[in-house]
């Protein structure tokens, strides 16, 4: 009773002051002390505080864009993605809020993502500009490529490599995979040639290609070094079909394979040693340095987290670099990758264009890898199950566990997962040279 007492005096209180301010002369006379803030609250209506609230309000800034608004980058904004465009994007989001939740599709990707969006398209607030929550997120660690470095540094640390060195032949599957890369290079490259709406340069093309390979932080890489102007639209492309994964791998995979071909059992993996695992990262980084400097970045940062796990002395920090580094660092990295889902930068022509290219640079990597396992099996020597090939693309290890899924579609007794794996980590390495040979072309 005491605080409904005391609510009914704070609202008589209230309506007394809008009514002083309105029964109040325009030149009357205020006190010396008086502020100009305090002037102006007391000339101001009840009736105009209301109307004054509603006017920004985010439902206002929709329906009635304001004609000034600029996007994060200074420039003007059309009506359109003032207005309905945001809801649309709020609507994109919660499609991706439901394939996380709903349907399990890499939610540690899809719900940073998800909601990094649904900030930047919140109106009035401008979370995603310079001095945003987003935008210092974004310059503070995707701008200057310090978040895929570190995304690979962890990745390195959960890898094993010995699957791939047990059975150095899926190291193909992996190369085959990146043919998605440079067959879009080519498909962009021939679209900014023959149709007059793109105009994509080499250095775009080749930016939109690294697509193909399913490597969301080689994407970010490269684009930062050719084409900054398409970063975020190339990062939200990116991560979205690394996430998608298991809706657009399996169609493909079953298509290619036949029902024999599904069922075929590997035999079983000889033993690595450690002397072998402590080797490989250090002369894999060797020849990267030899051959492909432009690479070292990223071959770099993954062979250290991978050297740190094989060593065996540095439990601490290999543990760190797989669980407290890479997560703080994927969240970060999801919101700033949502940063770039605002309308104004996502539902324009060269977005949707590089989302179309890179949708088939994935199918065609995809593909490339179990066609390669096919051919593969024509030679003499055990035989490879062709579904791995798919998992030749860089999302690691979602390509594999994919693999492994669709085979026991066929045969629940029949493990891919391990076999899986080698393709997968060398599709890994594979996407960081495809990345280093064009920029030594390109830059």
């Amino acid at each position: 009773m005491k605080f409904f007492i005391i609510k009914l005096l704070t609202l008589f209180m209230f309506f007394s002051i809008s009514i002083y301010a309105d029964e109040a002369p325009s030149g009357a006379p205020l006190e010396a002390s008086s502020t100009h803030k305090e002037e102006s609250y007391k000339t101001q209506s009840f009736s105009e505080m209301i109307g004054g609230f509603l006017t920004s309000t985010g439902i206002n800034a929709i329906i009635n864009p304001n004609p000034n608004e600029m996007n994060s980058h200074g420039e003007a904004m059309s009506d359109f993605h003032k207005g309905w465009g945001r809801v649309i994007m709020i609507l994109i989001t919660f499609l991706l809020f439901y394939l996380a939740i709903a349907k399990g599709f890499e939610p540690l990707l899809l719900l940073p993502i998800g909601f990094g969006g649904l900030l930047a398209n919140i109106p009035v607030a401008n979370m995603a500009g310079p001095d945003g929550f987003l935008g210092i997120i974004y310059h503070m660690g995707l701008a200057n490529q310090l978040f895929p470095i570190l995304i690979f540094m962890g990745v390195g640390a959960m890898t094993d490599f010995g699957p791939l060195l047990s059975n150095p032949k899926t190291a193909f599957l992996g190369g085959a995979a990146q043919f998605g890369i440079f067959g879009t290079l080519v498909g962009a490259v021939a679209l900014a040639e023959y149709t007059p709406f793109f105009d994509f340069t080499l250095q775009q093309a080749s930016a939109i290609s690294i697509i193909g390979g399913a490597d969301g932080p080689t994407s970010i890489f490269i684009a930062t070094q050719l084409a900054p102007e398409l970063l975020g639209a190339i990062a939200v492309a990116s991560y979205s079909y690394m996430a998608m994964v298991p809706i657009i791998q399996p169609p493909i995979m079953k298509a290619l394979t036949t029902d024999a071909e599904r069922r075929i059992r590997m035999t079983t993996m000889r033993h690595v040693s450690r002397l072998e695992k402590l080797v490989f990262p250090i002369m894999v980084l060797a020849l990267a340095i030899l051959v492909l400097p432009d690479a070292t970045p990223l071959i770099g940062a993954f062979m250290f987290g991978n050297f740190l796990k094989e060593s065996g002395v540095v439990d601490r920090l290999s543990d760190t670099m797989q669980n407290a580094l890479i997560n703080i660092v994927t969240i970060f990295l999801g919101l700033a990758v949502g940063s770039k889902l605002a309308a104004d930068q996502f539902l324009v022509a060269d977005t949707l264009a590089i989302l179309a290219l890179g949708i088939l640079a994935f199918s065609a990597g995809t593909a490339a890898g179990v066609i390669m396992a096919k051919i593969m099996n024509l030679f003499p020597g055990s035989k490879i199950n062709p579904l791995i090939g798919s998992a030749g693309v860089s999302a690691v290890p979602m390509a594999a566990r994919v693999s492994n899924k669709v085979g026991m579609e066929y045969d629940r007794t029949n493990m891919l997962l391990m076999h899986a794996m080698g393709p997968n980590v060398a599709g890994v390495i594979g996407s960081a040279v495809a990345a280093g040979i064009l920029i030594s072309i390109f830059k």
